[in-house]
């Protein structure tokens, strides 16, 4: 599975965030940072936003900045967030019984679907076991300097 480039993006948002929390950021920042087109980003934040991950600060002063302690922020409740669709095959959506592309000739003696499920649920189960404070490593703050 190859996480969207939207999701990717958003990790690394929460952890430019998180090594700031002294001070509000931009989004130019931090699109800056990671030589990211700010379109995307801002597409980005704006989904963070919803999720409740971050605060944006409209206004002259304004900016954005976690949306709760990093200790709080789950790395797999982001990436389920942020994948519109985490299934492996067509026929592990949420629509396979009615969507004609996920019907398979072989479902009823195909064990794929299975070892792929537990797959994705050993990945998820990784993911939920950290937190954002636990991807900010004083490597990641010294790499994108000073405030």
């Amino acid at each position: 599975m190859k996480l969207t480039l939207q999701t990717d993006y958003a990790l690394r948002a929460l952890i430019y965030l998180g090594s700031r929390t002294e001070r509000l950021s931009s989004i130019r920042e931090i699109a800056e940072a990671y030589a990211i087109s700010e379109a995307h980003m801002v597409k980005v934040i704006h989904r963070l936003g919803m999720g409740g991950f971050i605060d944006t600060i409209r206004g002259r002063n304004g900016g954005i900045r976690l949306g709760r302690p990093a200790a709080d922020i789950n790395i797999g409740a982001v990436v389920r967030y942020m994948e519109d669709d985490m299934a492996l095959l067509a026929c592990m959506g949420e629509n396979a019984d009615t969507d004609p592309r996920a019907q398979c000739l072989l479902m009823p003696a195909c064990r794929l679907r299975g070892v792929l499920g537990e797959a994705l649920r050993a990945m998820t189960d990784v993911l939920d076991r950290y937190t954002l404070a636990e991807m900010i490593t004083p490597f990641e703050i010294s790499r994108l300097g000073s405030p």
